[in-house]
């Protein structure tokens, strides 16, 4: 087939950043909008600071559409603020040097990408390269994130993309932006995460980073909705008329990350599954004889990592999941009976994705488990938390970020984060993982960059 032009050429853009891109924008940065609720928006907005989240995050929770007085009110104050002075828009098109420091299982790692733009493309693989998801996503929260961008006509946020960098010619040039002296704009969050961005104007450093990126393709880590909400967005211009070939929505603003980088770790996500009407863990133990063989776990829930990291060490590469019972209060370490149970059903996916932990649960504990045996074939309820505390808070009926509420949690299975390896292999393979499948650590802040999209 004849393609258009090679892809991705990275594009500088003309952000909207706080104080002209300079100093410090701690208190007014936020997290991204996904992770925040009613209560964590009221904390960045103490005070009556002007943080971004008054603007990304108009409508909580953000898993669904709200009223549309709140995305006008929200594009009425970003229209404010810039004629305010708060946020201005720069001059000259630049592209971003971007680190974030920060502390993972007791160890201090640096993460450095680029903020940029790269065409708005379907998803897919294309010579030159193509932008690709890496796992299957829900459909719920793009209503809201559609109605946010047509009313500030703004995308907010970055998107976080990984890219091959096999040579390090990305890593480079980075390096070199960071060794020139100290950061333009940085920015300390409430979770002790440090952000450090370069601004890089100069045409032969552009360039150079322009070159290291030609014909990698970019697999999406974690905004997969707002990059469908900017494909969408794209689409209804088209619809509504000409739409020149410079428009600023034929392009979109991402961090991107080489697979390489030291500072690309992935944390796990946990399942909490319920509303299972026949669930007793001990049906559940026996339904799930053939498949694991199931030991009690440590009394304290937060041990039960350890315990995992034990058992995986001694069962020769086989995955390890552990269990917790929420009416009992009682662990289970559950280690693979078979090397590899999915490859009856899926002998035509690459063996590193039917060795992901994630796909297990979802398609031998859930789909052959859970639903027939103790759900009468109907679908389970999940919640996605990231930690031991969130899995118990949870199990107390708290409405977290992961999802749950009153008297939802039955069954917590706990897994090991999916190792970068994986990631890769299944990507490279153009294979989708399952939803939930990484948790790459720490998010993007939003409100260092803005993209306007007129």
């Amino acid at each position: 087939p004849s393609y258009p032009r090679p892809m991705p050429t990275i594009y500088p853009f003309r952000a909207i950043q706080y104080h002209n891109g300079t100093g410090d924008v701690s208190a007014l940065v936020a997290p991204p909008y996904d992770v925040l609720d009613a209560a964590g928006k009221a904390r960045l907005l103490a005070g009556d600071k002007p943080n971004i989240v008054a603007i990304d995050l108009p409508h909580t929770p953000a898993k669904e559409l709200g009223p549309p007085e709140t995305y006008a009110a929200a594009a009425e104050r970003f229209r404010q603020w810039q004629q305010q002075g708060i946020l201005s828009r720069r001059e000259t098109p630049a592209i971003f040097a971007y680190r974030q420091t920060f502390t993972f299982n007791g160890k201090t790692h640096h993460r450095t990408g680029m903020a940029c733009c790269i065409e708005t493309l379907p998803f897919g693989p294309r010579a030159g390269g193509g932008v690709l998801p890496h796992e299957e996503t829900f459909s719920g929260p793009k209503e809201d994130r559609f109605a946010l961008m047509k009313a500030t006509r703004t995308q907010l946020s970055p998107i976080f993309g990984l890219h091959p960098d096999e040579k390090a010619q990305a890593k480079m040039v980075l390096a070199k932006v960071i060794d020139r002296g100290p950061a333009d704009l940085t920015a300390t969050m409430a979770d002790g995460v440090k952000h450090e961005v370069w601004t890089v104007s100069d045409q032969p450093t552009i360039d150079a980073y322009a070159d290291a990126l030609r014909n990698e393709d970019v697999f999406i880590a974690d905004g997969h909705h707002r990059y469908t909400t900017a494909l969408n967005y794209l689409r209804a211009l088209e619809g509504a008329g000409q739409l020149p070939p410079d428009h600023p929505a034929r392009r979109c603003m991402f961090v991107l990350i080489g697979f390489s980088d030291a500072g690309l770790v992935i944390g796990p996500t946990h399942r909490v599954l319920g509303g299972m009407k026949d669930y007793t863990f001990e049906k559940f133990q026996q339904a799930a004889g053939a498949l694991l063989d199931i030991k009690p776990g440590p009394a304290n829930l937060q041990q039960i990592e350890t315990a995992m990291h034990a058992a995986a060490n001694a069962s020769r590469g086989r995955n390890v999941f552990g269990l917790y019972d929420f009416g009992s209060q009682k662990s289970y370490v559950a280690t693979l009976k078979s090397d590899d149970p999915l490859r009856a059903r899926f002998p035509n996916k690459p063996e590193a994705w039917r060795k992901l932990d994630v796909a297990l649960i979802q398609y031998s504990i859930v789909e052959e488990i859970a639903q027939p045996t103790l759900n009468a074939g109907q679908p389970v309820k999940w919640a996605f938390p990231h930690a031991i505390e969130e899995v118990l808070d949870i199990g107390r009926g708290a409405e977290t970020g992961a999802g749950g509420g009153k008297g939802f949690a039955q069954l917590a299975v706990i897994v090991r984060p999916t190792p970068l390896e994986s990631v890769r292999a299944v990507s490279k393979a153009n294979e989708l993982m399952p939803q939930k499948s990484t948790f790459f650590y720490p998010k993007l802040a939003t409100g260092l960059f803005v993209n306007a999209l007129e």
